[in-house]
């Protein structure tokens, strides 16, 4: 009873505790292999650490300071400003590089930035990092961010069908239009493009345009008058639909109809200077020959009942 079994270990050993963790037998492989190379002295985190793939780490096409971006910005808390001034403040590297180092993330999949309009109509940037792009997850966001028709994300290139041009908004109509009134309209819609380059307009859009125009030009409004109501004070930037844009000025800045005014008398007629056959004297009046006097002197007075 009190033999000691000499052949059973004092205690349970761990599998891969000490020399026998096939990590460090790797590590010792190695550090034979190639005696020049790195050895890792590791100790386990247990706060403050941040899971970074290698994928990241060891990117063949990244930068090494896009590397390191990418891990600096996974480490961050959720909210954190990661635009290019606070990074060149917090790093030596200059605006210029780490603008750079951020689009090859971006380009990669590390990064996506969208621009959102906030409800007091500010427009700011928002960005997402991904930790291991093309993940499900990460695609399933992409996918509720830009949802696609299922039937056009399933079709082919040949089986696409053209987007329909969204209908341009209705314009005012002129009360008594005229051939004459719409082709000096069409004329002042054509003539825009000297104005502004971007103000080219197609036969449909003058078309669709032309009674609007015509509306202006029945309230009083010369046709230079129009072309500056037109053509003044345009965004800066692009104009994606400029037949859209002058639909809505020629209806938000209609001028009012002019005021009625009531037809003026004819002038008196000036009948000319003639002398009178009875009395010899000079006159005007409609009768060629006498003058009123004698003609009521000619006239037979009524005799009483």
């Amino acid at each position: 009873m009190d033999t000691q079994n000499t052949s059973a270990p004092p205690r349970a050993q761990s599998r891969n505790s000490g020399k026998n963790h096939p990590h460090r037998r790797t590590q010792r492989a190695q550090a034979k292999a190639h005696p020049g190379g790195v050895i890792h002295d590791n100790t386990r985190h247990t706060t403050r650490f941040t899971v970074v793939g290698n994928h990241l780490t060891q990117h063949p096409d990244l930068s090494l300071l896009a590397i390191g971006l990418g891990c600096h910005i996974q480490s961050l808390p959720t909210g954190a400003a990661i635009d290019i001034k606070t990074l060149a403040a917090r790093f030596p590297e200059g605006t210029n590089r780490i603008a750079a180092a951020l689009r090859e993330l971006e380009t990669h999949g590390y990064l996506r930035r969208t621009r959102e309009r906030t409800p007091t109509g500010r427009i700011v940037t928002r960005t997402v990092s991904c930790n291991q792009p093309g993940s499900r997850r990460d695609a399933t966001s992409e996918t509720s961010e830009a949802p696609r028709p299922p039937a056009r994300r399933a079709a082919t290139t040949q089986q696409r069908e053209p987007a329909r041009r969204r209908a341009l908004p209705a314009v005012p109509k002129p009360a008594y239009s005229s051939p004459t009134l719409l082709r000096t309209a069409t004329e002042i819609l054509a003539g825009l493009r000297r104005a502004d380059p971007r103000l080219l307009l197609s036969a449909t859009d003058a078309e669709h345009l032309a009674p609007g125009v015509a509306a202006w030009l029945e309230r009083d409004l010369t046709p230079t008058a129009v072309r500056h109501a037109l053509t003044s004070d345009l965004p800066p930037e692009p104009l994606r639909r400029p037949a859209a844009l002058l639909a809505h000025r020629l209806t938000a800045q209609l001028p009012p109809l002019p005021p009625f005014r009531a037809p003026e008398p004819p002038p008196p007629v000036r009948h000319p200077l003639r002398n009178c056959d009875s009395c010899d004297r000079g006159y005007r009046g409609p009768d060629p020959r006498t003058c009123r006097g004698c003609r009521e002197l000619r006239q037979p007075t009524p005799t009483a009942a």
